[in-house]
């Protein structure tokens, strides 16, 4: 398939702002059940969720880049009972909606204590709404993989693996950028935020590795044979059928030699997983954000061409028909 920049971005951005939001509300989670220290400054919660809801932003922004009408994007919902594409068009702002909420109830300090389990834990509002944006968040994973996991005749993509790998890549980048948040912020968190961003990092590299090895073993259903309705053993195709390019071959198809998609596979293996593991590493012995700041920008940039990889690896039957020009 033809990767389109404007879903890359769409796809990374909004991952980033989930990661980071899922951050956020487990520090909190864990501070409530006493296990790490309270953030007493609001500005913690108030900020890091600011942050989350532009890179939530950016994404939904970059995404009216791929539409040939962006006025007419409201219509994209209205198939909510069938399509996934509707169903992330209703979850994302309801999803970013709600984290701009839980950051305003902490940055405002209208957080009242709503009741107290076993007179040791209170559960507040700002818990609440982050309860409710968590369950949207994870809903905003399923049905972002789902979009390209539920198409069958795409094998590549029709797999779980699709979307547990952008759960945890998503899920990744945002913890990454989490502990460089924290360790700018001075907080007590940095190394819970980095400790957790490095296992999820090598959780996602098990599973991308997994969906890789699993595709290049795939045996696709259609053939030469099956794309013609000719059975013969030995088929030989001389031409598409027309001089010009098409938008079949230009949209199903990535077009880059062998050897650049090759490039783009090794590039993304190393820098979302192995380089900025060492970062992290690096950083959480020296306390340094700026180290952080790099290991997040290092990973998002590997996001992409890993995002880039994704969708050109995904083989259309139809270029059976349009591969020889």
């Amino acid at each position: 398939m033809h990767p389109a920049f404007s879903v890359i971005f769409l796809t990374t951005l909004i991952g980033v702002g989930q990661g980071l939001f899922l951050a956020l509300y487990t520090g909190q989670l864990y501070s409530v059940v006493k296990v790490l220290p309270v953030q007493d400054s609001p500005g913690f919660y108030g900020v890091g969720s600011l942050i989350a809801v532009a890179f939530l932003i950016a994404g939904l922004f970059a995404s009216f880049f791929h539409l040939g009408h962006p006025e007419r994007a409201w219509r994209s919902a209205a198939r909510w009972r069938t399509s996934w594409l509707s169903r992330e068009v209703i979850v994302l702002p309801a999803f970013t909606g709600m984290v701009a909420l839980y950051g305003l109830v902490h940055y405002s300090g209208l957080n009242p204590v709503l009741f107290t389990f076993r007179e040791t834990f209170q559960v507040d509002l700002s818990l609440l709404i982050g309860a409710v944006a968590t369950l949207l968040a994870f809903t905003l994973f399923l049905c972002t993989g789902m979009i390209y996991a539920c198409i069958k005749f795409l094998q590549e993509w029709a797999t779980p693996l699709t979307v547990v790998n952008y759960t945890l890549l998503g899920s990744a980048s945002g913890f990454t950028l989490a502990t460089a948040f924290a360790a700018w912020h001075g907080s007590g968190l940095t190394s819970f935020y980095g400790g957790w961003a490095i296992l999820l990092t090598v959780l996602a590299f098990v599973t991308r590795v997994a969906a890789l090895i699993r595709n290049a073993r795939i045996r696709h259903k259609s053939s030469l044979q099956t794309a013609i309705g000719v059975r013969h053993v030995r088929i030989e195709q001389k031409s598409q059928g027309f001089m010009a390019g098409s938008f079949n071959t230009r949209e199903f198809f990535h077009g880059a030699p062998t050897t650049v998609f090759r490039l783009i596979k090794w590039t993304f293996l190393v820098l979302v997983f192995p380089v900025p593991v060492f970062l992290l590493a690096i950083g959480l012995g020296a306390q340094a954000a700026v180290v952080f700041l790099a290991a997040f920008a290092v990973q998002y940039l590997g996001l992409i061409a890993e995002r880039w990889f994704f969708f050109a690896q995904s083989n259309h039957p139809q270029n059976l028909y349009y591969q020889t020009v």
